[in-house]
Formats: C-alpha cells, sequence, structure tokens
C-alpha cells in the first residue's frame, strides 16, 4: 500500500525531472532561458526526490503509523514548499523565446502553484488520518494516492506544451535539468515495484 502511495508521487516528480533528452546545439537565447530555470530549480527536484525516498523508506512494514505518518506530512510539505519553488523559478526565468512560449509558462507556473497547493492540502489530510486503527489509516493513505494521482494528471498537459520542440533540447543541455534525468532512471524517486 505504501508502495502505491510512493509510486503515485514519484509521478508528479517525473512529470519535471522529464525535462532532458537528447540535446543539439540550440538557440542562444533558449539555451540562457533554459539555464536561468534549470540551475535553481535542481535543488528542488532533490527536494522531491529526498520526500519521495523519505515516504518510502518510512514504512518497512512494521513501522509505527504515527511515524509513518509524521514522515508523510513532513514529505508533503517539502513536496509542497519544492513545487512552489519551482513555480517561482520558471516564474523568474520568463517565457521561454518560442513560439507559445509565453503561454505555455504560465500554464506550467499555474499548475506549479496548484501542485503545491494541492501537496500542501494532502499534508492537511494525513495530518488528521487516525493512527490508532491500522486499518484506517491504510484507507486513508489510499485515498490520498487517489488524490496524488489526480494531481499528476492536472498538471501534465501544461507541462507536455512547455517541455516541447526547441525548448525541450535547450532544458535537456543545462545540467540542473540533466542531473534529474540520470537518478530518475535508477534512483528511489522512481521506484520499480
Amino acid at each position: 500500500m505504501k508502495k502505491k502511495l510512493v509510486a503515485a508521487l514519484s509521478g508528479g516528480a517525473a512529470l519535471m525531472l522529464a525535462l532532458t533528452g537528447c540535446s543539439d546545439d540550440g538557440d542562444n537565447k533558449l539555451d540562457a532561458w533554459a539555464k536561468k530555470f534549470c540551475d535553481p530549480a535542481q535543488a528542488q527536484f532533490k527536494k522531491i526526490q529526498d520526500a519521495n525516498t523519505s515516504m518510502q523508506t518510512a514504512d518497512s512494514g512494521g513501522t509505527d503509523s504515527k511515524k509513518v505518518q509524521e514522515a508523510d506530512s513532513k514529505a508533503f510539505q517539502q513536496i509542497s514548499d519544492a513545487y512552489a519553488s519551482l513555480a517561482k523559478s520558471l516564474d523568474q526565468a520568463g517565457a521561454p523565446p518560442a513560439e507559445g512560449g509565453e503561454e505555455s509558462q504560465k500554464n506550467a507556473v499555474k499548475e506549479l502553484n496548484d501542485l503545491s497547493k494541492g501537496y500542501a492540502d494532502l499534508k492537511k489530510q494525513v495530518d488528521g488520518l487516525d493512527t490508532g486503527d491500522k486499518g484506517k489509516f491504510a484507507d486513508g493513505l489510499r485515498s490520498l494516492s487517489d488524490g496524488i494521482n489526480k494531481l499528476n494528471k492536472k498538471s501534465e498537459q501544461a507541462f507536455s506544451k512547455l517541455e516541447s520542440g526547441d525548448v525541450k533540447k535547450a532544458m535537456a543541455g543545462q545540467p540542473g535539468c540533466q542531473n534529474q534525468k540520470a537518478t530518475e532512471g535508477g534512483g528511489s524517486a522512481a521506484p520499480k515495484k
């Protein structure tokens, strides 16, 4: 059950981590824009990965429900803060110098802020779960998993518009975005179970 929750969480991080691919030498303006976003974003991607890892390791099967609740609450807050920071970084980077860049950037900033609010709401929900009854607690975690899946689906469209064509290539050339791809494939942010 807990692994399902972490896997759902990883989907949201994967949306932001899917900013990489093969890069060619591109337009200097696009490269500069991508650097402006990717450099500060790297720390936020790591916070999301670390939060996912902490939730995954918090429940070893026999872990006390209260400890799982505390770990999840802290992780949800960390993810909420990271998405808010990503929104700020993307807002400060401005629109990518590409066709439809302004609309795509505004949509992605809105979606990142919505994700931040959504994870803050999930923190409140997990804080309110009954840890005295393991069955009720597990049911509560299942309902949180459904909420996470909804958040991830909601943000996917805006990111796919931002991460298209030359913008995607420019972002792929930035270490701040590249490093996330490396950890996404083999790291704990994308559980294989």
